[in-house]
């Protein structure tokens, strides 16, 4: 059972260390790629998941009588939090399916800036407890928000794929592990745009 004091906010920065954790086992993974170490790294990422899954205590939530922000919005954020773990844990699983022996230096790229993004992230909601009074969640949410790096470099890794790569079945492969990188880089996104909804909600 929950305590009266629960502290939502508080709860919100964990999963996303836990996002942060995820995004730096892959990136690890991918810059010292080993083929044999594959499956080890697949089970940190599901621990890693297991102990962020936040579900059930996202439907107690729901029923407290009080709340610091919208029941929906707290289990909104919980469920994207997660997603962005499930989408790290699937280009790992996708890379350890179809028996990927080297990794092309443009997945490492785009492993850095999921990294990135969920470093910036974590400040965020750090800065979220005290959304009714920082003076630097605005910047933080701008700073993310800002950048359109991953429609770019999407766009560029993918046309390099396409320029140097003649076998139709890496091709396909490489995409389906680019759209995995870029739907974890663009979930850090979507939850900025939640928090900017639920401060305006607030306001």
């Amino acid at each position: 059972m929950l305590r009266k004091n629960f502290d939502y906010f508080n709860f919100f920065i964990k999963l996303v260390k836990y996002s942060n954790q995820a995004a730096q086992v892959l990136n690890e993974s991918l810059k010292n790629f080993k083929v044999h170490r594959l499956d080890e790294k697949r089970k940190i990422l599901e621990s890693i998941k297991y102990k962020a899954c936040g579900e059930e205590v996202a439907r107690k939530l729901a029923k407290e009588f009080i709340t610091p922000i919208d029941r929906e919005d707290i289990v909104i954020l919980i469920q994207e939090l997660n997603n962005i773990i499930a989408y790290i844990e699937d280009v790992l699983s996708y890379i350890y399916m179809h028996n990927v022996k080297v990794i092309r230096e443009d997945a490492v790229k785009f492993s850095e800036l999921l990294l990135k993004n969920t470093n910036e992230l974590y400040e965020l909601f750090i800065e979220f407890k005290n959304f009714r009074k920082s003076k630097e969640l605005y910047s933080k949410i701008y700073r993310l928000k800002k950048t359109e790096e991953e429609d770019k470099l999407y766009a560029e890794i993918v046309r390099n794929l396409h320029m140097t790569t003649y076998n139709a079945v890496d091709i396909m492969v490489w995409v389906i592990i680019y759209d995995g990188l870029k739907k974890s880089s663009f979930k850090c996104k979507e939850i900025v745009n939640i928090i900017e909804r639920i401060i305006q909600k607030s306001s």
